[in-house]
């Protein structure tokens, strides 16, 4: 087979889903279902117009979160660890025991971290935007205390 090789940062359309839809074949070729879910939780105003949220998929036992967005004026009021509780609550359902996420030094590291989530990896490289900071959560604990906030009525309950 002749081989090519094209840089370019404009690829034909439909260059991606070729190349995910051979990636997903070889995975489910060894390992069975590939298939991510999506995960969602979306934040709306009043008028039902969605103003931030939270975006993930669950796949092979964990939730990956790509996106967190909370407006602002929603800050440090509990919004954002909502967001998180309720994407936690959907992947246990859905038999996840695990959930990561990546993010930046200026972005949410410490909020994160107030959510149980731990250190596994750090990817760095200059300031301001650097290091990159990945972390992970056992959901297991975070089950647990899901169902004890319920037993009091407390947040966790759904």
């Amino acid at each position: 087979m002749e081989r090519r090789f094209v840089l370019t940062d404009e690829p034909p359309p439909g260059t991606f889903q070729r190349l995910w839809d051979g990636l997903r074949y070889f995975n489910q070729q060894a390992v069975g279902d590939a298939e991510a879910h999506l995960l969602t939780v979306l934040l709306q105003d009043a008028a039902d117009v969605t103003i931030g949220g939270l975006w993930g998929r669950t796949l092979w036992g964990a939730l990956y979160i790509d996106m967190l967005f909370v407006p602002e004026k929603l800050r440090r009021i509990g919004t954002g660890s909502e967001l998180v509780q309720r994407a936690e609550e959907e992947a246990i359902r859905r038999g996840c025991h695990c959930s990561w996420l990546d993010t930046y030094e200026f972005q949410a590291k410490p909020f994160y971290e107030r959510l149980g989530y731990e250190v596994f990896g750090i990817l760095d490289g200059p300031a301001p935007v650097y290091p990159r900071y990945f972390l992970r959560k056992r959901l297991r604990e975070a089950r647990d205390q899901i169902f004890i906030d319920a037993d009091r009525g407390g947040p966790g309950e759904t």
